[in-house]
């Protein structure tokens, strides 16, 4: 079984005509995964819906819980771009699993998001069998320690 851990980010967001702003949708998950068209259910668990530079400390204590907690040894973690290398790094003691962290550079309510790509990609890379702790972005899957996200090209990269 594959669970999605869903705690926010980018990927979540939608535009709120009357305020001007940025808001949560959680329809969105449900939606790109009819649109994936994958042939399996997964599990979904939603923790919280923040932007990742709002996480704290507890929130990701939070989110390492319910991974070591959880009965599946494959997860996806929906997580804002700011501050996944951060969460990654939280989850690395965690042994036995297959996690990995995706989110959206545009949310998946606007035009050429990258947000159905990025789940997608993490959807086809989860069924390998190599544990530890990963950071899909781009279509390209990083080592949680050998990646950081490069805000001039608005992508993640390997570190060098």
């Amino acid at each position: 079984m594959i669970e999605i851990l869903i705690t926010g980010g980018t990927i979540a967001k939608s535009y709120d005509e009357i305020s001007g702003e940025l808001i949560f949708d959680e329809e969105h998950l449900k939606k790109m995964i009819l649109q994936s068209r994958v042939n399996f259910k997964p599990k979904i668990t939603k923790l919280f819906l923040k932007d990742s530079l709002d996480m704290d400390e507890d929130d990701r204590q939070m989110i390492y819980e319910a991974v070591n907690s959880s009965s599946s040894k494959k997860i996806i973690i929906l997580h804002g771009t700011d501050t996944m290398v951060q969460t990654a790094s939280k989850l690395s003691t965690i042994t036995g699993k297959r996690i990995i962290l995706t989110g959206a550079m545009i949310p998946y309510a606007f035009k050429n998001s990258d947000a159905l790509f990025n789940l997608g990609s993490a959807f086809g890379a989860i069924g390998t069998n190599e544990s530890g702790v990963f950071i899909l972005m781009n279509g390209t899957t990083f080592k949680w320690d050998e990646v950081k996200k490069d805000k001039k090209l608005g992508e993640f990269v390997k570190k060098i």
